[in-house]
C-alpha cells in the first residue's frame, strides 16, 4: 500500500515536476548524525529538500523529497543488517564451539526483522488511511515508512540496542 501511494503520488505529479527537479542532499541527516543526535535528524533532508524545491510543499514535493530520504535510511538499514547479522553468525559459531546453549542470535535477528517489514507497512497503510482518501495521504504513508525506517537502522546501528 505505502508503495502504491507512492507511486499515485509520481503519477499525479504537474509536468514540471520532474524526479530531477528535486533538490535532494542526505547531507543534512548526516551532519546530524555526525553530532550524535541519533532520531533527531530523522525527517532533516527531507525539509531540507522541500524548502529548496520549487514546489517542495506540493503533495509530489513533499513525497518525492520523503522518499528520497526513506531510500536513504533504507540503504543504512540494510548495510546495518548485514553487518549485525554477521556478527550474531559470529556469535552463534562461538557459542556452538564452547558448548554454550544459547538461542541463535541470527535466527533471532532475522525472525524480528521479518516481523518488523509488515508491521512497519501495516502502520503505515493505517497513517494513509487517516486521511480518508485525501492528498495528504500519500506524503503520510512516505513520511511514516521513512520515520520508522530511520528508526530501525538506528536501532541495527546502535548493535540491536535502544539507541
Amino acid at each position: 500500500m505505502i508503495r502504491l501511494a507512492a507511486i499515485v503520488i509520481l503519477l499525479a505529479a504537474p509536468a514540471w515536476a520532474e524526479e530531477d527537479a528535486l533538490v535532494y542532499s542526505s547531507s543534512a541527516t548526516e551532519a546530524c548524525l555526525v553530532e550524535g543526535k541519533g532520531d533527531e535528524c530523522i525527517g532533516l533532508s527531507a525539509g531540507q529538500c522541500m524548502e529548496e524545491t520549487p514546489g517542495g510543499y506540493s503533495t509530489y514535493g513533499m513525497g518525492g523529497c520523503l522518499s528520497r530520504e526513506a531510500d536513504y535510511w533504507d540503504a543504512r538499514l540494510n548495510t546495518a543488517y548485514q553487518d549485525l547479522m554477521a556478527k550474531a553468525r559470529e556469535a552463534d559459531q562461538f557459542n556452538a564451539e564452547n558448548q554454550i546453549g544459547a538461542a541463535s542470535q541470527a535466527d533471532a535477528l532475522k525472525n524480528m526483522q521479518r516481523a518488523w517489514i509488515p508491521y512497519r507497512d501495516a502502520r503505515c497503510e493505517y497513517e494513509y488511511s487517516l486521511w480518508g482518501g485525501g492528498t495528504g495521504g500519500g506524503p503520510a504513508s512516505v513520511s511514516c515508512f521513512m520515520q520508522m525506517t530511520a528508526e530501525q537502522a538506528l536501532y541495527l546501528e546502535a548493535g540491536g540496542a535502544l539507541y
